[in-house]
């Protein structure tokens, strides 16, 4: 079985090596070239032939957003995963690269010099991200398995009639763009709070709420414990807390804790969705976007149970099938949609309560 290509381009001799070392370690890996800056890492590209990149964010010469734009013109489905610093600057340079097309991401660990700490971080955190876009590569995605989009109810024809009085969404690898795409689309105006569970580390998060803010009509912020729930108004969970809700007297109010991980992730899409289901009951509208894993499933079976509503997007829109995809394969979907028309629907749901 051929081996798993990787270019790293990286501008620390430090970085190139350990990554170099440790990949080298899986049998199914093979690290095919180094690059200290963009401008080498273009001209490697078409000489070894990479099944996938590891980019540095702020790599120099040309930068990691420069390279990447090239990258996407000239190489549109081959994947770069950003291994960027958890700094500001970083943080900033990995959103940016998000935008304009970056699979996924993973901050560098902390403890560099720490050789066996980085190696295990390594192993756990980057070795299954290569292996899932390689996989995902290869098979062209995965196709849907169980009904088609064609053979489930439209919600217009489901039985509940009940007013939406939250909305709440759940992602994961391409997520922020999809964020984006739906937000942007969301009038300042809008009648229900909505709540969003990403999976990203602090800093990431509150980053990601500006940028969302910066961006769309309606109000984006990161959520704080405590905070009333109001219309109009959009709240993305910290990094490292799961996010959830509180009946207060007649208002509700957000939580949020850090009670142990659910699917490894804290904040947790299952960990949200539960809450507003107990909450809301059939009034909440649930998303699930695209994203690895199945964090969301035992959320969405909740929502389901109490009659709340769920879309999740379609396979040929996202980055990875695997949390919407899931859900669609239970059964629990009332629509599979395209990024491009869940944004419609929503609004449409929730003026036509």
């Amino acid at each position: 079985m051929a081996k798993i290509r990787i270019l790293v381009a990286d501008g620390s001799v430090v970085i190139r090596r350990m990554l170099t070392n440790i990949l080298a370690e899986d049998p199914t890996i093979e690290v095919v070239g180094t690059a200290p800056n963009g401008r080498i890492a273009l001209a490697k590209i078409s000489l070894v032939n990479p099944d996938l990149i590891l980019l540095d964010a702020e790599i120099s010469d040309l930068d990691g957003l420069e390279t990447l734009t090239i990258i996407r013109k000239i190489y549109p489905r081959l994947p770069v995963i950003i291994f960027t610093a958890m700094t500001e600057r970083g943080t900033a340079a990995t959103l940016e690269a998000l935008t304009l097309g970056a699979n996924d991401y993973l901050t560098k660990p902390e403890k560099i010099g720490l050789e066996e700490v980085a190696a295990r971080y390594i192993r756990q955190e980057l070795i299954p991200k290569i292996n899932l876009f390689h996989s995902y590569s290869l098979s062209n995605k995965t196709k849907l398995i169980g009904r088609s989009p064609q053979q489930i109810e439209p919600i217009s024809q489901l039985k509940n009639t009940n007013p939406i009085k939250i909305i709440a969404i759940g992602g994961s690898t391409g997520g922020p763009n999809a964020l984006y795409a739906l937000l942007s689309e969301f009038p300042p105006d809008l009648k229900v709070p909505v709540l969003i569970v990403q999976h990203m580390p602090p800093v990431f998060t509150k980053r990601l709420a500006e940028r969302l803010a910066a961006k769309c009509q309606i109000r984006v912020d990161e959520a704080k414990n405590r905070e009333l729930l109001e219309p109009g108004r959009v709240w993305i969970a910290p990094g490292d807390y799961h996010l959830l809700v509180q009946r207060d007297g007649t208002r509700v109010r957000l939580r949020t804790n850090q009670a142990p991980q659910e699917n490894s992730c804290r904040p947790s899409v299952d960990v949200l969705f539960r809450s507003v289901a107990s909450i809301y009951q059939s009034s909440v509208l649930a998303i699930v976007l695209t994203g690895m894993g199945q964090d969301g499933l035992h959320g969405c079976e909740s929502i389901r149970k109490v009659g709340g509503h769920i879309l999740v997007q379609d396979e040929a829109s996202s980055v990875i099938w695997g949390m919407p995809g899931i859900v669609a394969n239970a059964g629990l979907a009332d629509r599979i949609l395209p990024l491009d028309r869940i944004a419609r629907e929503i609004l449409r749901l929730v003026q036509n309560r």
